[in-house]
């Protein structure tokens, strides 16, 4: 065990001693060690993102991944290019289904 000395602001510490309370029976070292466990699992969570999307026309009739809506066979679509990475929106595998886009939900999207 190592001892750390730190300031926090009133609110931060108001904060930890209502949760330390409610769920870890006062021992604020342990509510901290869960608040940064959560921080770590969320912020670098290990997987797969969406690095951007590729055109593609529809071999047959396909839904959006985002809207649903039912894209026919030779519309412009747009199937997403995943990198391993680490991030909150990461996801654990590469889904099996078909993932595609169309270009309004592509267009309201940041990437």
């Amino acid at each position: 065990m190592k001892r750390l000395n730190f300031t926090l602001d009133s609110e931060t510490v108001d904060l930890l001693n209502r949760l330390s309370a409610q769920w870890y029976d006062g021992n604020k070292s342990q509510t901290v060690r869960a608040a940064l466990e959560s921080l770590a699992a969320h912020a670098g969570k290990q997987g797969w993102i969406v690095k951007g999307y590729t055109p593609a026309r529809s071999a047959a009739t396909v839904e959006c991944h985002e809207c649903g809506s039912r894209q026919a066979k030779g519309n412009l679509i747009f199937r997403p290019v995943f990198e391993r990475s680490a991030g909150p929106s990461a996801i654990q595998s590469i889904p099996n289904e078909e993932w595609v886009e169309c270009a309004s939900c592509l267009e309201t999207k940041q990437v």
